[in-house]
Order: structure tokens, then sequence, then C-alpha cells
């Protein structure tokens, strides 16, 4: 992120910038859908466009130079080359499977604070209640950082060692 920065990626005509922008509708809902694709992208077998929507059960998927910017709900989410990942919201649970890659997401208000989103990798489950994040997935490893918020940490190889992340800006 800092290379990011300091190359002026994360400015306002940058990464945070075309995020924040997703969100910019202010009190009112920001419109679902892809707001920007580059590259390959898709939805399960279908060729992402700008303004297709995501629904619960869907996986979005970014190629080889692939980068998407969606909003689902409240929320907003940049999706980074070689990057797959599943949404669901089924048993009363909203649930964002990482299978692979980098993905920063913003999370907009109007989630019930009572019920944390649940952030699922190879190696962990992420209960997060906060505004936003960035997750690196591989196989054998997750990369976690919390913007701000709080986030229980729970490994898949041993429940016990869960922990609790607590940032304020």
């Amino acid at each position: 992120l800092l290379k990011l920065a300091a190359a002026g990626a994360l400015g306002a005509g940058g990464i945070l910038g075309r995020v924040q922008e997703a969100l910019a509708a202010g009190s009112l809902p920001a419109t679902p859908g892809f707001r920007h694709i580059r590259g390959p992208v898709g939805v399960d077998n279908t060729r992402a466009s700008i303004g297709m929507n995501i629904k619960p059960g869907q996986t979005v998927m970014t190629g080889e130079g692939g980068e998407a910017i969606y909003v689902i709900g409240p929320d907003a989410f940049m999706q980074r080359e070689k990057t797959k990942v599943t949404f669901d919201d089924s048993s009363g649970a909203a649930v964002m499977r990482i299978l692979t890659g980098r993905i920063l997401s913003v999370f907009g208000k109007g989630r019930d604070k009572n019920r944390a989103l649940q952030l699922v990798t190879s190696t962990a489950t992420i209960g997060i209640r906060g505004t936003g994040c960035y997750i690196e997935a591989e196989e054998a490893r997750t990369y976690f950082c919390l913007c701000y918020g709080e986030a229980e940490v729970v490994p898949t190889g041993d429940p016990k060692q869960r922990e609790t992340i607590r940032t304020q800006h």
C-alpha cells in the first residue's frame, strides 16, 4: 500500500478515490453493480459488464491483469488480478469467501451492528465489525489488515487460537 501511495494510486484518482467514488452517494444508497472493470473479469461463467449486479451465491473472478470495483448493498470492493471471491447471505449470515487473491473492502452504513460480516479464507474465518479491510488469501496463509473497528480472527487449523483485533482512528 505504501508503494501505491507513493505512486499516487491511493489518491483521489487512484484506488481509494475510485472506491470512495463508488460510495459517494452520501446518505443515498450507492448504485449496486460493477463501477470499474479492467482486463478479464467475470461473474460465475459470464463476462462482467459495467452496471451488472452481483447476487448472493455468485462468484466474482479476475484474471491476469484484471481489476474490478463493484458495490453490493452498502459495501464497495476493489478486487485485484487473479482473485476469486464468493458472496453469500443465506441462513441470516453475510459471508464473503476469499478463495484466492487480493481484495480491498469498504463496508458502508446500513449493516446490522450486532451482526458481523464473516470473511472466510482457506486458513481463517474473520468476523468483522468495522469500516473496511484488505485481505490477501493464499492456500497456506492469509494476510488481513483491519482499517477501523473490530475483528475476531479464528485460524482454521486451531480454532482455540482466536484473536480479537481492535483499531481506532
